[in-house]
């Protein structure tokens, strides 16, 4: 149990570090992720106004009424793609990636992937 509590205050850390040069704003907001053991959630927040523009996740019961994915990693991307045309509808093109600490790979990836594939621009 130990380890998990280093991590995820390495995590943390990596997060307080990576968020002092970040910041949305009204022409570009912030496309954040978070990774659970099991589900993943992707925002685009306004850090202007402090609000939450569009978002979308695995938990939703859109995204339950598909078939099983195959992986995490299959679900993550299907998720960016969601994410990219829900901003796209409200108007958004150009987003900041926030990796919100985790690495750049696997789930993390496929989010970002996938809102690219979508049309956002980062």
């Amino acid at each position: 149990m130990g380890s998990l509590d280093f991590r995820k205050k390495a995590r943390l850390k990596r997060k307080r570090r990576i968020r002092k040069a970040l910041s949305g704003t009204n022409e570009r907001p912030r496309l954040t992720v978070f990774r659970s053991a099991r589900h993943i959630y992707a925002q685009i927040i306004n850090d202007v106004n402090g609000q939450t523009v569009v978002s979308a996740s695995s938990m939703e019961k859109a995204v339950k009424a598909q078939d099983r994915f195959e992986s995490k990693v299959k679900a993550a991307d299907y998720i960016g793609k969601l994410i990219g045309e829900r901003a796209i509808e409200k108007g958004i093109k150009k987003v900041v990636f926030d990796r919100n600490g985790y690495m750049y790979h696997g789930r993390v990836k496929a989010v970002s992937d996938g809102a690219r594939e979508a049309g956002l621009e980062f």
